[in-house]
């Protein structure tokens, strides 16, 4: 498995599909992209191909139809993403990004409060374990 993988936007798309749903085959993957946005059979799977050749996906060819699944793990992925976005875009600063988020996009109460918990939990991480 690769230590850091740098998936590109057609990559990470088909990562998510197989993330949520499970080892799928080329069909399925491309319909749940095609509800997206119009994107080919062929071109799927020959991303499909080049995300196995790189080791990013398994391909399992016992069935006729050959079944896939991610390697990389969601978190670990992400982690490696946001970590480089923040390094690039935001200079290293986690408080920029989240003030820039906060500010375009708006948030629901829920989230809000999902917020807030988390900063509780950062902020108060000894306490937090005694109040569990």
């Amino acid at each position: 498995m690769p230590q850091k993988i740098k998936p590109t936007e057609a990559e990470l798309e088909i990562l998510q599909v197989l993330w949520t749903y499970g080892p799928s085959n080329v069909r399925f993957v491309n319909d749940k992209l095609k509800s997206e946005r119009n994107v080919g059979y062929t071109t799927t799977l020959k991303v499909m191909q080049i995300m196995t050749e790189k080791g990013i996906l398994e391909r399992d060819m016992n069935s006729r139809t050959h079944i896939y699944k991610a390697v990389v793990e969601e978190k670990e992925t992400k982690n490696q993403l946001i970590d480089k976005f923040i390094s690039t875009l935001f200079g290293g600063s986690t408080s920029g990004m989240v003030l820039q988020a906060l500010g375009n996009q708006k948030c629901s109460t829920k989230e809000l409060n999902e917020i807030k918990k988390l900063i509780d939990n950062i902020e108060n991480p000894a306490q937090n374990e005694t109040d569990k």
